[in-house]
């Protein structure tokens, strides 16, 4: 279904009301939405629209929520984030309680709560006493998956990922499935909040330990994340952990957090204490000679090394791998400048002299381990030469140390259609068309494969018309 003017303005009242993004492929998602609701009202499209622009509709906006909202989640959901958690977070966060004895967490986009429930989970077995207060809040905008939560009764498919131990301590079989013990129940409540709205009473500054908002970024409106980011950052105490989803990045360097990366999982981190702006005075500079006053700075030589290593792109554009390489070779000095070794890299890998190419990248990534480059390398090294596990965590890496690298959102779009996994695909190859157009021209001759950006475009969007996945 094509975007039609009165699907256009339905998604815009939608960005304004909830904060979500769609893109054009969600016209065949909301087209008949909007058909629904406006013959359940008996209105027109455009009667119902203006009903929705007009004023506060509480009912209406819960039911488009219920509708548009997605609910599968399952408890312990990516494990290494948990990991993560239980090993460096709680203890650390424990260890920064240890007098008030109350730790606060928040599951934002909480779903049916499987996720509120294992962070109090993980909170418990990580006490080191009894004598401690378990506060989890979990938010959502749908009231009915809420519901599901507030009871607290689950089936055997949302506890797939639950080690049987953990199940049989936390959880009691009935007729309904599973349900939470009243101890973990007692701990965690929830609250239907539309992240759209600010709530200075719910987003209290330095409070939380332990803040979860995963897969939820990237369906919002760049404003409406850039503001639910902000609050995310105030509300955490200081030492307090942040934990997106896989889909989400806030770059290597994001204000007022710090990256962390161990257990496989990215997360980060309110540093302790915040570093002071450094204000460097500055004066105005003295007046030239009125001699010299209309003769034009000499341009400064452009240095030999700038010149090989441009030499050697061109290359490496026109598939001389072999030429460029012994250029680089020859020409540029070992170690050398980052940008110089990481094409030496490429040129190895185009070369076929992979297990070079990857002790290239390692290295590279063992003097700097925020270079998203240098992962993006490895990535595409491991990915033809030892499978593609070890190079799908690369290729998040990269993209989470830059959120506007495209070509590792491309990579992985293109290896979750190998696999089947269309849903995952279409998101990872929408984020990357929307990249491409300003992905850096030096990027795209390093790792798009000889490809150019309208090439690598017209990929993303066969394979993004092949996946057929909806939202």
């Amino acid at each position: 279904m094509t975007d039609t003017p009165e699907i256009a303005r339905f998604r815009e009242l939608l960005a304004k009301t909830l904060g979500w993004t769609f893109s054009d492929r969600d016209a065949g998602q909301l087209g008949p939405l909007l058909a629904d609701r406006s013959h359940t009202h008996r209105m027109s499209h455009g009667e119902y629209l203006n009903r929705l622009a007009a004023r506060p509709w509480n009912t209406e906006l819960t039911e488009l929520i219920e509708q548009l909202s997605i609910t599968e989640t399952y408890f312990f959901r990516h494990g290494e984030q948990f990991r993560a958690l239980r090993e460096e977070a709680l203890p650390q966060r424990i260890n920064a309680r240890s007098e008030q004895r109350v730790l606060r967490m928040l599951s934002v986009a909480c779903s049916s709560g499987e996720e509120a429930y294992s962070l109090a989970i993980a909170a418990k077995e990580a006490l080191p006493g009894q004598a401690w207060m378990i506060n989890v809040l979990g938010l959502d905008a749908n009231p009915a998956v809420l519901g599901q939560a507030t009871e607290g009764w689950y089936s055997a498919w949302s506890l797939r990922e639950t080690p049987d131990p953990v199940k049989r301590r936390w959880f009691r079989a009935g007729e309904r499935g599973f349900h939470v013990v009243d101890e973990v129940q007692q701990a965690v409540r929830f609250r239907q909040y539309n992240v759209a709205e600010p709530d200075a009473g719910l987003w209290q500054a330095g409070q939380c330990d332990v803040i979860f908002c995963r897969n939820l970024l990237m369906y919002l409106t760049p404003a409406v994340a850039q503001a639910l980011i902000g609050r995310m950052t105030q509300a955490l105490a200081p030492g307090g952990y942040l934990f997106l989803g896989h889909t989400d990045s806030l770059g290597a360097e994001p204000d007022g957090l710090e990256l962390r990366h161990t257990h496989d999982a990215f997360y980060y981190r309110r540093p302790l204490q915040q570093r002071p702006a450094v204000t460097i005075p500055t004066l105005p500079p003295p007046a030239p000679p009125r001699s010299a006053a209309a003769v034009p700075p000499a341009a400064e030589p452009e240095p030999v090394e700038e010149r090989i290593h441009q030499q050697a792109v061109a290359l490496l554009g026109e598939e001389r791998f072999a030429e460029a390489l012994a250029l680089v070779t020859a020409r540029l000095p070992e170690p050398g400048r980052p940008r110089d070794r990481l094409l030496r890299g490429v040129l190895l890998a185009q070369s076929g002299r992979l297990d070079e190419a990857i002790d290239t990248a390692r290295r590279l990534i063992d003097d700097d381990g925020l270079n998203p480059d240098a992962h993006q390398l490895l990535a595409l090294c491991l990915e033809g030469a030892t499978g593609v596990e070890e190079a799908i965590g690369q290729y998040r890496l990269a993209a989470y140390l830059d959120p506007e690298f495209a070509l590792p959102r491309m990579r992985l779009g293109l290896v979750a259609r190998r696999r089947g996994d269309n849903r995952t695909a279409a998101g990872e190859l929408e984020r990357a068309l929307a990249l491409l157009p300003a992905e850096d021209e030096l990027r795209i001759s390093l790792f798009g494969g000889g490809f150019g950006r309208i090439a690598l475009t017209v990929l993303c969007r066969a394979e993004l018309d092949a996946c057929g996945a909806r939202r």
